[in-house]
């Protein structure tokens, strides 16, 4: 990266993608958007910036692009091809080294991003909706359509573990907590479920059933666990068809607080490093920074023409490409 580039990089990067094609990028204390990449070939179903701030991808239909973050070209820098349908998750490894992803096609996937095509398939045999990638850097687990949960232990390239909190109730979201003690369900009919996840004896994570939250009357579109700099306040977030963002605190589970102000569903958010704010995205076609003490809008970003469905923010150090 030049000099020229690393004075050019905010620090703080914030995205949304929206219904009406467009990936936007934001001030986020100012909410100017400053910069707009066209994506015309489907909807953008979810965004990730990798932790060294220099690329985000976008997974579409079927297709992940990979655009750079400190370019002001149009064109995507990779292009990951080998889903077939929706793609409605993706994810990094802590290093950058490489990527996740599950698809309405029934599979999780990974890609190495310096190798180029699609290094490991693991067929979930019901459409995906949620992959989160365990702290370990080892697991990942998967929610679909069919109500189905699945750990994919990379180590021995295999499911470890199966669980199915309701039948026929399709996962929404997952969420892992940060230490890897926990992990969330959300689910259609408005529920989370919590696990303590325990180490066995063979580093599989196991999984001991520690609370049912109902959440919602809508559907539940996206869970969220608090980051490890809001300690020590832990905080679970569900995004809901509702119009509603809920705080519980994880001890307990307690609701702390009801973010409203959304006129349509809110497909997602995403705490800032030290869990002081909350980016949310709406079909209302703004995207809000939420301050998590008041529980007030600190800011709206408006420019999107049509739903904005997902939001991406990496405000913390960056990490180097390993």
């Amino acid at each position: 990266m030049t000099q020229q580039q690393l004075q050019q990089q905010p620090t703080v990067i914030l995205a949304t993608a929206s219904y009406d094609h467009t990936i936007r990028f934001w001030e986020a204390k100012s909410g100017r958007c400053y910069r707009t990449i066209q994506y015309m070939d489907s909807q953008v179903n979810r965004l990730e910036i990798t932790p060294h701030k220099r690329f985000i991808a976008a997974a579409g239909n079927p297709h992940i692009r990979l655009f750079d973050i400190n370019s002001n070209s149009p064109q995507p820098v990779m292009s990951f091809d080998s889903h077939t349908s929706n793609v409605m998750a993706v994810g990094f490894q802590c290093d950058g080294n490489w990527m996740y992803s599950g698809s309405e096609d029934g599979t999780v996937k990974i890609w190495d991003l310096r190798a180029r095509g699609c290094q490991r398939e693991y067929e979930s045999r019901g459409a995906v909706n949620t992959v989160v990638l365990h702290p370990n850097q080892t697991e990942l687990i998967s929610g679909d359509q069919n109500g189905n949960i699945r750990v994919w232990d990379l180590n021995a390239d295999s499911c470890s573990c199966e669980l199915v909190p309701e039948v026929d109730t399709p996962v929404r979201s997952l969420t892992v907590m940060w230490d890897g003690s926990l992990v969330v369900a959300a689910n259609n009919h408005g529920t989370c479920y919590v696990w303590r996840l325990l180490q066995g004896t063979q580093t599989m994570t196991n999984f001991e059933p520690l609370h049912k939250l109902q959440a919602h009357n809508g559907y539940i579109l996206k869970c969220l666990l608090s980051p490890e700099f809001g300690e020590p306040q832990r905080y679970l977030a569900t995004a809901s068809s509702d119009h509603t963002v809920k705080i519980w605190n994880v001890d307990g589970f307690t609701l702390e607080k009801t973010l409203t102000g959304h006129t349509r569903w809110v497909w997602d958010c995403v705490f800032s490093v030290d869990g002081a704010y909350l980016i949310t995205a709406s079909s209302d076609a703004t995207a809000r920074l939420w301050s998590m003490s008041s529980g007030q809008v600190s800011r709206a970003y408006q420019g999107h023409h049509n739903a904005t469905t997902c939001c991406a923010l990496h405000d913390g150090a960056e990490t180097s490409p390993g």
